[in-house]
């Protein structure tokens, strides 16, 4: 037995129920209770104030240009993650080590100086700004903005928790398959992926999860134009700043359910991505 085992083991009862409490203090104080607030704050005034809330013009706007950026944002951040982390695990290349750090670039970089950086590229008076305009083409407060700066702040997700897993699983499998006769292609659909389905799974649902929540960057980008560039974070904030606390909480239940939801999905894949590590 090692020693840290027996450590453990020995370890009075009283510090391992401390532990506990601390951790379930905590959680019920910073988790529990403002997610109860949310969902006792919106339905406080019954099932058809919170409905009728929800199916007001620009909340159902603004749900559909979240739904409408997230599904353009986590296919593509699929493909570039899928495709990363395939490269980073399998292969050796100069700037291997540069392709790393530029992907935890949007991590160690403010949402909010995201957004300015593609306001400076694209806005009216930044670099690209007289091209589009001449062009008639609109990217800062505009959609495309914002699908955009969601890329951006969303690109590390999928590729961040698909290198650890492709690097533990080796090459073995991929170099067999390819000394039998499969085609780079094959090996990819027949090997690797249904080894890292459910980290790519685990991506997808993180990088959605904040796609959909994202609130800096796409507020420095959007303009705040109701009905047009509001997205359900947007929205919220703006019935929240209008004092219109029913519906803000009623649209802000929304995300927490979402939050939810990813938690439970989060679980399930991050246990079966350990199990894929571990054998």
């Amino acid at each position: 037995m090692s020693r840290s085992k027996a450590t453990a083991i020995k370890e009075p009862p009283v510090i391992r129920w401390l532990l506990t409490a601390i951790a379930l203090i905590f959680l019920a104080l910073f988790l529990a209770l403002p997610l109860a607030a949310v969902f006792s704050q919106a339905f406080e005034k019954g099932w058809s104030v919170y409905l009728e809330a929800l199916k007001e013009a620009d909340t159902l706007a603004a749900v559909k240009l979240t739904l409408v950026t997230a599904a353009i944002a986590v296919p593509l951040n699929l493909v570039f993650g899928v495709a990363a982390s395939w490269s980073i695990a399998k292969f050796t290349f100069p700037g291997k080590n540069l392709l790393i750090t530029l992907i935890d670039l949007p991590f160690s970089v403010s949402p909010v100086i995201s957004g300015l950086i593609y306001v400076l590229i694209f806005g009216r008076q930044g670099w690209q700004g007289p091209w589009l305009e001449t062009h008639d083409l609109k990217i800062i407060f505009a959609v495309p903005g914002i699908i955009l700066a969601t890329i951006f702040v969303t690109s590390p997700f999928i590729a961040r928790e698909l290198i650890p897993l492709m690097e533990s699983q080796g090459k073995d499998e991929e170099e067999a398959a390819m000394v039998l006769g499969a085609s780079g292609l094959q090996t990819f659909l027949r090997v690797t992926l249904p080894n890292i389905r459910w980290g790519i799974i685990y991506g997808v649902i993180l990088c959605n999860a904040r796609a959909m929540g994202e609130f800096g960057a796409v507020s420095v980008v959007s303009g705040h134009i109701r009905g047009m560039t509001n997205t359900v974070p947007l929205q919220v904030e703006i019935l929240y700043n209008e004092y219109n606390y029913t519906a803000a909480f009623a649209v802000a239940s929304l995300l927490a359910f979402l939050a939810l939801v990813t938690l439970v999905v989060k679980t399930i894949a991050e246990w079966q991505v350990q199990r894929q590590m571990e054998h």
